[in-house]
C-alpha cells in the first residue's frame, strides 16, 4: 500500500537512500529541509523549505497539512527538537520513526560487557535540560550523545506520538561520510603514523549506509513501537578498522596501547574503553534480519 510520507532531512547520507527506497516502493514523498543541499529526485518529490529547529516556523510549514502516514525524523537531535516534533505533528502522524543511535548506550559501558538490548536503557528515568542551549552550534559535538539521548527521553515521556527510536550502529557510509570517522583511520594509514588505542577487543557495532536505510524504510512497514537496536552482525573495535584499513591500502600498520584507557571518542572517533555492542534480537523477533 503506498503511503504519504515525510522525511525531515533526505539530502544527505542515510536520508538521501531512504528516500531512494521509498520512491522505488510507490510512495508519495516529501522532504523537509533547510533548501541549503542540493538533491537528486527532480520531480518526483514534494519539498518544503523550513528550519527544523525554528518553532514557528515549523509550524507554519505544517499547518495546512492534514497529516502524514508515517514522518521519518533524521533531524531529531536533542529535548528542543523533540518538543518541536511533539507540538507540530502530535495527531497528524501514524507512525514516527526517528533516527537514534548506538552511542545512547555510552552511559552503560561500565555496567556490562555483554551487547546492551533496547530495555537495558530506561530512557524514561533520564533528567531531561530544556535550559541547555542545545541548538548552539559550537556544542554540536559535545552535545551529541546527551542530546539525542534526551530527545528519545523527552518523546517516550510525553507519549503523544507512535513512536520508533532507530538506535542504529554507527554508520561507514564510504565516499559521502561528511563525518570524517572513517577517514581519520585512512588517513593515520597513508601518513604511516601509529593508532593509540584504549582496548583493542573492545568492539563496536556498525553498519552501513544501505543498511541503514533499508531497516529505516522496513521499519516504516511495520506497525510495532518503541526502540530498535539495528546493526550489522558482529563488531569492529578501532584496531580493528585500523588494520582493515591498512591491508585496503596494503599498507604495514603500527598500533600502540595508550597507557590508561581514555574516554569514549578522545583516542580516535571509535575507540572505546570498553565494548559497545548492541544486541539485534528484538529486531530478528520482528522478522528482519541483518547481515
Amino acid at each position: 500500500m503506498h503511503k504519504n510520507i515525510l522525511v525531515i532531512g533526505g539530502t544527505r547520507h542515510i536520508g538521501k537512500l531512504l528516500v531512494q527506497k521509498l520512491l522505488g516502493a510507490g510512495h508519495q514523498v516529501t522532504i523537509a529541509t533547510r533548501g541549503r543541499a542540493p538533491d537528486p529526485f527532480g520531480s518526483r518529490i514534494r519539498r518544503i523549505k523550513v528550519d527544523r529547529r525554528d518553532e514557528a516556523a515549523m509550524r507554519r510549514a505544517f499547518a495546512g497539512v492534514e497529516g502524514y502516514d508515517i514522518v521519518y525524523d533524521q533531524m531529531c537531535y536533542s529535548p528542543l527538537d523533540a518538543a518541536i516534533s511533539v507540538r507540530v505533528f502530535a495527531g497528524k502522524v501514524k507512525r514516527y520513526i526517528v533516527a537514534s543511535t548506538v552511542d545512547v548506550y555510552r552511559t552503560l559501558l561500565e555496567t556490562r560487557d555483554s551487547p546492551f538490548a533496547e530495555d537495558d536503557l530506561n530512557v524514561l528515568a533520564l533528567p531531561i535540560d530544556t535550559r541547555y542551549p542545545w541548538h548552539d552550534p559550537a556544542r554540536e559535538v559535545e552535545s551529541y550523545v546527551a542530546g539525542k539521548l534526551q530527545a528519545e527521553a523527552y518523546l517516550y515521556r510525553d507519549g503523544s506520538l507512535p513512536l520508533v527510536t532507530a538506535r542504529i550502529g554507527h554508520v561507514l557510509a564510504g565516499p559521502e561520510d561528511f563525518t570524517g570517522r572513517l577517514a581519520h583511520y585512512v588517513d593515520l594509514v597513508r601518513l604511516r603514523a601509529p593508532l593509540r588505542y584504549s582496548n583493542a577487543a573492545a568492539a563496536s557495532s556498525f553498519i552501513d549506509a544501505h543498511g541503514a536505510s533499508g531497516f529505516l524504510a522496513w521499519a516504516g512497514t511495520q506497525d510495532f513501537t518503541g526502540p530498535v537496536n539495528a546493526a550489522c552482525d558482529g563488531g569492529l573495535s578501532t584496531f580493528d578498522i585500523f588494520h582493515r584499513a591498512g591491508m585496503a591500502l596494503d599498507e604495514q600498520v603500527y598500533a600502540l596501547p595508550a597507557a590508561s584507557p581514555a574516554p569514549a571518542g578522545q583516542l580516535s572517533p571509535f575507540d572505546y574503553p570498553r565494548q559497545l555492542m548492541m544486541d539485534t534480537s528484538r529486531a530478528a523477533s520482528l522478522g528482519y534480519r541483518f547481515g
